[in-house]
């Protein structure tokens, strides 16, 4: 039988997905699953996106335009300016989600064998591709007792290497929810410069902020040449599925590199920008995406205030995105999460987390932490807590009683 690459025989399974087939048997024998592992919000996607694309005409389902549509990439123009962030439509790109414009994005910065540094925990697909584009992500760890921020400037620059080529957060945070302050990313802005390093920044949660403010790569005309976007509408509009994000720099040659990597996979999806040109030429677009906002501005204060009923957690209010890490009295946090869907109910329901350790590179990071995404309803929300709180319980028990031999 021939062998596989060593790329995809190394990449690791996510952390979000990988207990799916086990919440599956777990639905398939009847119970009820809250599901916290995933940040797939549930709240309707924008009518008038719906509607743009149901009342599209089009005979023929053609390609479109390797690097977007050009009235996607107006429309984007004028959103991004909403925003402060001056973009020509020839300094963004279509791509098929976020995850292809952090692909290109990686690409454009580095060669086979070369280094990005990036903050620990970290959003898990960025490994993925990392392994996919043969680069090593160098871990820049953060703790849950610091609300994960930045370490000092001194702890960063020791991390790089003469094969470093960037730095890639997400701000603000998946999966920790921690919103930078402008002094954290001066930090960043200091090392890319003395070191002439690209800075990849995540912005996908950019409006979700609900302590400080969210501030932008673009914000730093320092890091004109330096700064490369990577965005998607997925979450802001709750329209995972439209597989419609964005890259973006000021910078001539990364965007030559990103179009011909467009041009190599053929085009983005279509019905996905014909949806988002709807939805921004609404004129209430940003009441809509404001509106969602404070949706999980209070799901946040609901679960962090839930959370804290819980005996032995560590846990930091998070300022920005969707989720939370919280730190729990356990040892191995994926055999928790597997006993909760297969060992564990109340009632018929359980609860579904994602392992902390799949979120670091560093071994042994994140054995006693889980992500939750606070993607449902309050009450859900709360329901959900007690179960992980009754489910801690049980595991700890459990494992209490594993651990005294028999006789």
């Amino acid at each position: 039988m021939p062998k596989l690459s060593k790329r995809t025989a190394d990449l690791p399974a996510s952390p979000i997905r990988k207990l799916t087939p086990l919440a599956q048997a777990a639905e398939a024998a009847g119970k009820t699953i809250y599901r916290l592992n995933i940040g797939q919000p549930d709240i309707p996607t924008p009518r008038s996106f719906m509607e743009g694309v149901r009342n599209a005409d089009i005979p023929v389902l053609s390609y479109s335009p390797s690097r977007g549509m050009p009235a996607t990439l107006e429309a984007l123009r004028g959103y991004y300016a909403e925003h402060g962030i001056e973009l020509s439509t020839d300094e963004m790109c279509i791509t098929i989600g976020g995850s292809e414009a952090f692909t290109f994005a990686m690409k454009a910065a580095t060669d086979p064998g070369d280094e990005i540094l990036v903050p620990e925990p970290f959003y898990p697909n960025y490994r993925g591709y990392s392994y996919l584009t043969n680069i090593t992500l160098v871990p820049i760890t953060t703790y849950a007792e610091d609300g994960f921020h930045l370490p000092p400037l001194e702890e960063m620059e020791s991390k790089i290497t003469p094969r470093t080529r960037a730095i890639l957060f997400s701000n603000p945070g998946n999966p920790t929810g921690v919103v930078y302050t402008k002094e954290e990313l001066e930090r960043i802005v200091a090392l890319a410069i003395k070191h002439d390093l690209f800075v990849i920044s995540d912005e996908v949660y950019r409006e979700f902020v609900y302590e400080g403010e969210a501030i932008s790569v673009f914000d730093f005309p320092e890091l004109r040449d330096h700064a490369i976007l990577a965005d998607s509408i997925s979450k802001r509009i709750s329209a995972c599925g439209a597989r419609i994000g964005v890259i973006a720099s000021h910078n001539p040659e990364v965007m030559s590199a990103a179009n011909r990597m467009a041009q190599a996979r053929l085009s983005p999806p279509s019905f996905g920008q014909i949806g988002l040109v709807a939805f921004l030429n609404d004129p209430h677009h940003a009441d809509a995406v404001e509106s969602m906002i404070a949706k999980f501005h209070s799901r946040r204060d609901t679960l962090y205030s839930a959370l804290q009923e819980i005996p032995g957690i560590i846990c930091r209010k998070p300022a920005g995105a969707f989720y939370v890490i919280v730190k729990l009295p356990i040892d191995d946090c994926e055999s928790f999460a597997r006993f909760l869907l297969t060992d564990f109910e109340r009632n018929g329901e359980t609860v579904m987390v994602a392992p902390g350790t799949g979120f670091y590179a560093t071994p042994g990071m994140g054995r006693d932490e889980v992500r939750i995404a606070y993607v449902l309803e309050e009450d859900k929300l709360v329901r959900a807590v007690e179960l992980l709180r009754e489910g801690l319980a049980a595991y700890q028990e459990t494992m209490s009683g594993a651990a005294v031999p028999s006789e």
